[in-house]
This record gives C-alpha cells, structure tokens and sequence, in this order.
C-alpha cells in the first residue's frame, strides 16, 4: 500500500468523525419520497451525524437528493451492488455529480447475496473486475473514494488494496479487530452496528431477533458468524442472546457509546449506527424521532 493511499484513509476518518448513521429510509425510492428524504438529511447533517449511509443497494439518483440538500456530511452507498449497477456508469454518474458534492460522497460496493443477485457467481473475482473498469472508466472513480463491504480475509485484503478501506456489516467488535489487522494502520474501517433503543432487556431482545431474523438465512453472514465461534445454535430462535448482545447495542445512549467504544477500541475509525425501529421491522420509513434521541444521548451536536 502506498503512502498516499494511507493517507487517503486517515483524511476519510477525520472527516467522517467516529459515528454516522445507517438507513435504507434515507433512500428516496421514488418522486414522491424526494422532499422526505431531503428534509431528513438536512436534520441529520444538523444533529451532527458524520456521516449517512444509503442502505438497499440505492442507484445514484437516490443518493443525489441527500447530497443536495446537506452542505457538509459525507453521504456512501452500503451497500451498492456489483450485480446490478453497471461499473462505467457508475463511475460516470459519480463525475457528473457536481464538484462540492462529488467531494463528499463515497462509493460503498458489495458482493450481495446469491439469493438477491442474477448470475452471482465468483464474487471476489468479479469485484476484482468491477474495480478495473472504474479504473478503466473515462473519468476514472479513485480507490480513495471507493470502500468494500468486505467480511472475509481475501475481500478485506481486496478493500486494503484497491479502495480506501471497509465497510463490514452485521459484525462483532472481535470481527472489527480481525478486520484492522488484516487492513493494517491506513485503510478506513467503518463497520455497521444495529441499535435497539429500549431499556427493557427482554423487549429489546426481542426487538432486535425480529430484525436479525431475516439475515440469519443468508450464508455470507452466516458464514462469517461461524468463522467468529459461533455455532449453529447460536441461530436458531432468531439468535441466542450472545449473537443478539454481540451484534446490537441494546438499551439506552449510554449503552450505545459503551458498545461504540467497544467498536473503536477494536480497530474501527468510525461506527455506521443503524435504529431498529419500532413495529414492523422491515419498514423503510425513517424513524426520525430515534435518530433524533440517539444524538441528543450522544450529544452528537456538541462535537462528540
């Protein structure tokens, strides 16, 4: 790895600060979400999140509305797929972003899942291909501006390489630490973790096994899992409490810091919060009034 390329991820995780937010709410599916999804990253950029993450493998036209309508967060894809965005339009798309805005948004790229994707098929291979034809693109799309939703060895050493660093998701902090050594001191490590903000133990629990229930199946992260120590038992029911409390941070903004703490002290450069919200945990309507409570018990807003 080059010094630049170093450098390059020390610059991202100074200005992304250590903790953003993660959400697919914050995509604007359609026309008459624009305004929505406007106002709230408005409100976020002024609650003094670091940055926003687009969940829901979103296109670049639906990260264009919150790009506009902020002057100073950072805005990233986690994750847009390989599979389903062709990579010369992508990097067209990101130089035909205007100047101020193109500075501050990042390309989060996955490998998906075989179940979500036509054709998937070698993932590392391909994601070594994607990232050529950025390179190869008329306005090329830099590796600084690129980062991996990387979990295994030979993705994160993709992410070391060839974009500015990872951006793991449904991961532990000993994943975190694995992840760091394998990256090394430079590269960005900015993994995502599930939030349940609810000081009953046994309801958040609760909450957050309806939410990991629809990852659990999936072998990409199940796999990982396994690679971490935990068993099959640790998923059945929709997660043991030990694969819940490893992967939530659970209870109320103290406990929160306690487990991003956790996260940074494990290698990680900056933490992606995403709130499970209440009721149907599928839903994509941003929960504004949480994101609201979680950075007035971080006290975001006052620089932390």
């Amino acid at each position: 790895m080059s010094e630049d390329h170093e450098a390059t991820g020390r610059t991202l995780a100074s200005r992304l600060g250590t903790i953003g937010l993660w959400a697919v709410g914050l995509r604007a599916d359609d026309a008459s979400r624009v305004g929505e999804v406007r106002e709230a990253a408005a409100e976020l950029e002024e609650l003094g999140y670091g940055a926003l993450w687009v969940g829901g493998n979103p296109s670049l036209d639906q990260i264009a509305p919150l790009l506009e309508a902020t002057t100073r967060v950072t805005v990233g894809t986690s994750i847009l797929s390989i599979w389903d965005h062709e990579a010369p339009a992508v990097a067209a798309g990101v130089a035909a972003l205007p100047a101020g805005q193109r500075d501050r948004f990042l390309l989060g790229l996955g490998a998906s899942h075989s179940h979500l994707a036509k054709d998937y098929a070698r993932p590392y291979t391909t994601m070594r291909r994607y990232l050529d034809a950025l390179d190869a693109a008329p306005v090329p799309l830099p590796a600084g501006q690129r980062l991996l939703a990387a979990l295994g060895p030979k993705m994160l050493e993709l992410a070391r390489d060839r974009a500015a660093g990872a951006l793991p998701y449904l991961v532990t902090a000993e994943h975190t630490a694995q992840a760091r050594e394998r990256l090394g001191e430079g590269p960005l490590l900015a993994p995502e973790l599930k939030v349940v903000l609810d000081t009953d133990p046994a309801r958040a629990r609760e909450r957050a096994r309806a939410y990991l229930g629809f990852y659990l199946p999936m072998p990409n992260y199940r796999n990982n899992l396994l690679r971490l120590g935990f068993t099959e038992d640790d998923f059945a029911g929709d997660g043991s409490d030990r694969l819940v409390e490893a992967l939530f941070a659970l209870g109320d903004g103290e406990a929160v810091r306690a487990r991003v703490d956790a996260f940074l002290a494990a290698g990680a450069d900056h933490v992606a919060l995403q709130v499970v919200p209440e009721g149907d945990p599928r839903t994509t309507e941003p929960p504004r009034a949480l994101w609201r409570t979680l950075a007035e018990e971080l006290t975001l807003g006052n620089g932390h």
